[in-house]
């Protein structure tokens, strides 16, 4: 139970992050432009990443030839996210640019599951999980509206 509620732990954070860098990089992608925000972000990402890859003695890093070139591009989604938010930010506020990132990030976590993509483990879409996305995205419409 314990490691369960630390996992959950992380998740949390990850989720505070999200809501922290969003409107920061939408703010920045007002000012000079979302590519450039994405490049400033990414260039910070980049230097914070390689200090701990460096800490962590590389991981195994001279692995990434056995990565699949899909996932070697997937940085693209980041600069997507950037795009999005200077759009959304502006006109919708904080909390619903973070909610529809939020519910989008739902909505594909729950096909990737249903589908067992990447080779996740399956975890087919059941009543629970559909009535807990349709309260998730009721709550969504409620605040953006």
């Amino acid at each position: 139970m314990l490691e369960l509620l630390a996992i959950c732990f992380i998740g949390l954070l990850g989720g505070v992050a999200v809501g922290l860098q969003a409107p920061m990089g939408g703010i920045m992608g007002q000012r000079v432009g979302g590519a450039a925000a994405s490049v400033i972000i990414h260039a910070g990402g980049l230097i914070a990443s390689l200090a701990l890859l460096f800490a962590r003695k590389g991981e195994q890093i001279s692995e990434w030839r056995t990565i699949p070139w899909y996932m070697l591009v997937s940085g693209v989604f980041g600069l997507i996210l950037y795009l999005t938010i200077t759009q959304t930010l502006p006109k919708l506020g904080a909390t619903s640019a973070v909610l529809l990132i939020i519910v989008g990030q739902l909505m594909a976590g729950m096909v990737i599951d249903h589908f067992g993509l990447f080779n996740l483990p399956i975890r087919s879409i059941d009543l629970s999980r559909a009535l807990a996305a349709m309260l998730l995205i009721s709550g969504a419409y409620l605040m953006v509206r």
